[in-house]
């Protein structure tokens, strides 16, 4: 009995996190995305084209929860009639205030639908807010074959980006872990976005690192508790891709597929400046996109799907999950 009551506890613990981090990640538009991918993304923010000035984003997801790795990697199904689903209206917009130089904000509204164990239980309200900063180090040359050295110059993207807890989290007035729709702390991240397109074929890299910020805490799920200090563990993500762009007759409409493979861990959290075991995770994913944009390449809408692959060893500490979502983005000239 005392076994399974820790596995359900530690169910409830990590399967409002998972869906959090990646939040903000999903709200890159097609320009970004299109070496990037689900879990992935760094989060950092959108990305204006460079022939834009601003831009305008919005998504739809649609999160499935089947199952957890525990802290040793072993897949676990959830119980039989579990039913946990998490949904996000995503809103961002993205600014370019000079040649290199852009920012941007983008905030998810969850929505969170969950039976678990005979558990029900149904809550709604903004998430964690993001803003970001993106310095255009090197920009790619496109080209169709490779002539000269300066045809392999890939783009080059670096820059911090926040997570603001805007969202309701465990140190609310929340009943259960069930509820929240944010984690509760800051996080500032530093970027990185690595492409090249070499038409029809493009390749991405993504890379960022997070440390959370300190808190004091003298309340968890509702109840007042004796104070402490608690900090979450440094996050490291990391996701690859590759895309093909297919053009649609001779007007220029493009449709573009997309397979990516990302990474996503935690460290441990510290309660008083000591490490609380087994409270870090680790989570790999697949997905992939498909994305139709016009012939300016102005608007563009998509339709991806992050897929956990449900195995020993895909994941620890973490729930199993797809993310299904609808999107789509407008820029401005």
């Amino acid at each position: 009995m005392n076994g399974r009551k820790s596995v359900l506890k530690r169910a409830l613990n990590v399967i409002c996190g998972a869906a959090l981090l990646w939040g903000a990640a999903s709200l890159l538009p097609l320009p970004a995305r299109a070496g990037s991918c689900c879990g992935g993304s760094s989060g950092a923010a959108l990305v204006v084209p460079k022939y834009a000035s601003a831009l305008v984003d919005i998504s739809y997801d649609i999160e499935k929860y089947d199952g957890f790795w525990n802290q040793d990697g072993r897949y676990i199904p959830d119980p039989p009639g579990s039913d946990l689903t998490q949904y996000r209206f995503n809103m961002g917009f993205a600014k370019r205030f000079s040649p290199a130089w852009q920012a941007s904000v983008a905030v998810p509204y969850v929505w969170n639908a969950n039976k678990y164990s005979g558990l029900s239980s149904s809550s709604d309200g903004l998430g964690d807010a993001t803003v970001g900063l993106w310095y255009e180090a090197l920009d790619d040359v496109t080209a169709w074959r490779i002539t000269e050295w300066k045809d392999m110059v890939p783009s080059l993207l670096i820059g911090p980006s926040l997570l603001i807890p805007t969202g309701l989290s465990p140190y609310d007035n929340v009943k259960s872990s069930f509820d929240v729709t944010g984690r509760g702390f800051y996080r500032l991240d530093g970027n990185v976005l690595l492409s090249k397109m070499l038409h029809p074929w493009s390749a991405s890299v993504t890379l960022s690192y997070g440390t959370y910020i300190e808190r004091p805490v003298d309340r968890e799920y509702g109840r007042y508790v004796e104070p402490y200090h608690k900090d979450l563990g440094d996050r490291f993500f990391a996701s690859t891709s590759l895309s093909y762009i297919y053009y649609l007759g001779i007007a220029g409409d493009a449709l573009t597929g997309t397979a990516s493979l990302s990474h996503l861990q935690e460290a441990d959290t510290t309660i008083n400046g000591r490490q609380d075991p087994d409270s870090g995770f680790r989570k790999d994913s697949v997905g992939g996109t498909l994305a139709y944009s016009s012939t300016d390449h102005d608007w563009s809408v998509r339709a991806s799907w992050s897929h956990a692959i449900k195995a020993n060893g895909w994941g620890e500490n973490f729930p199993a999950t797809d993310i299904f979502t609808l999107g789509g983005s407008y820029a401005f000239r």
